[in-house]
């Protein structure tokens, strides 16, 4: 009645097919999850907007200067005058430490000149750090 041959062949295509089904329900599985997430992207989106645009009624110049008059007192709050804006030459001078004296550096920038390249290059200066 059946070959072995048939019997072989019958078992190969019930394997192939059992496979193709186990795939196919792994990538059903990968296709839901990555919808998931795109689902949870989505969400979190709507949710960043949302709060920007609840910062921006907060932060309107009009709210704020209503807020600022109804709480003066508590704020205590004053406008700016122009003696409190300062320049560069109102800043005191930076401290010198006895290192610094010695050494000859007395402030600005981080400063090698004193070292000659021994190979041709200049050495890379990087804040205080000389390599």
């Amino acid at each position: 009645m059946f070959r072995t041959s048939d019997i072989v062949l019958i078992a190969v295509m019930v394997a192939a097919a059992a496979l193709t089904y186990k795939a196919k329900r792994e990538a059903e599985e990968q296709l839901a999850s990555v919808q998931k997430i795109h689902a949870q992207i989505r969400y979190e989106e709507d949710t960043i907007d949302l709060l920007k645009a609840d910062w921006s009624l907060l932060t309107q110049p009009s709210r704020l200067q209503k807020l600022a008059e109804l709480y003066k007192s508590q704020l205590e709050l004053v406008p700016v005058s122009a003696r409190q804006i300062g320049g560069i030459g109102d800043l005191p001078a930076k401290s010198l430490d006895i290192q610094d004296i010695l050494s000859g550096r007395q402030g600005g920038m981080a400063d090698n000149s004193d070292k000659a390249p021994s190979d041709g290059k200049d050495p890379v200066v990087t804040g205080g750090i000389a390599q």
